[in-house]
């Protein structure tokens, strides 16, 4: 029962949490053993919490899933997992969340608890919407970033909030793309949102948000005070075109997860991480970039 309670958590999508790690790295704290504890513990607190909200989840959709190609082999849709069980452990591991985050600092309990309630209402009722499906998605990633701030008690700047929320935004176009080719005039019995998207809507939103996500990251290298920061566009360009690749040629949009998998892409990331955490540390005024201390 337990490794069945474990893959209706989702692990693999797990690696969306790690958003909550770019506080300590922008606030030249990556040296702070002591940050670091706690930054893992927000990290396990929002596994945790996003285990719960899977379980839940897979609980409200059980019937929907059973007709689904890939998601009727899920434990609790195929039956190896009973919705007791799920519920039960869901709640275990929320209490505990939430108790955990309490101890932190008063803000991350906040922002843990809002994310919580937002990513069930999003379960419950608005991914049936479309277009606030997305922008709720996004959204969630944007609160994981702040999490990761407030954690370790440092403000988020704007740079940091709009360039996450674009980013999710687009992981997000691409998934939703992928679901339509997928199930194909299936589509709307698996999620209604679906009902209301085209390829070729999806595709125009994912331009726009492309765009909008280039020049956003320009500008704050631009405007950084640090030129060495434009270093990191080519890599950062690079893994976005590259993804956008991957959902028209090798239709992997649908599972984001399938990113650190394709080789010009983990290649990319690794260099970006390391040219900007280079960058970062050689010339350490850049700590008010990103957080104020």
């Amino acid at each position: 029962m337990l490794k069945e309670i474990l893959i209706s958590m989702r692990p693999k999508q797990w690696y969306k949490n790690l958003v909550i790690f770019i506080g300590i790295a922008f606030s030249l704290n990556l040296l702070n053993i002591n940050l670091w504890i706690t930054v893992i513990s927000a990290f396990i607190i929002f596994c945790l919490l996003s285990g719960s909200i899977y379980l839940i989840n897979d609980v409200l959709d059980i019937e929907k899933d059973r007709k689904h190609p890939k998601k009727s082999k899920r434990p609790i849709a195929s039956g190896s997992l009973k919705t007791y069980q799920a519920i039960l452990f869901a709640t275990i591991f929320i209490i505990l969340s939430f108790f955990w985050s309490y101890t932190i600092n008063l803000s991350f309990f906040a922002i843990s608890a809002a994310f919580f309630i937002l990513m069930m209402v999003y379960s419950l009722y608005l991914k049936q919407y479309i277009i606030v499906d997305i922008l709720t998605i996004s959204t969630g990633f944007v609160m994981r970033a702040i999490a990761g701030a407030l954690a370790i008690s440092v403000l988020v700047s704007p740079w940091l909030i709009i360039c996450t929320f674009l980013l999710a935004l687009f992981l997000a176009l691409g998934k939703r793309r992928h679901e339509l080719i997928l199930l194909g005039d299936e589509a709307q019995k698996h999620r209604q949102s679906l009902d209301g998207y085209s390829t070729n809507i999806l595709d125009q939103m994912i331009i726009i948000t492309i765009s909008t996500l280039i020049m956003s990251y320009s500008l704050y290298t631009f405007f950084s005070n640090n030129e060495l920061m434009m270093l990191t566009i080519p890599f950062a360009f690079y893994g976005i075109f590259r993804y956008l690749y991957l959902i028209h040629s090798e239709k992997v949009g649908g599972e984001p997860e399938m990113l650190f998998k394709d080789k010009g892409m983990l290649i990319s990331i690794i260099l970006w991480t390391l040219i900007v955490i280079s960058v970062l540390y050689l010339k350490t005024d850049l700590g008010s970039l990103f957080f104020f201390t």
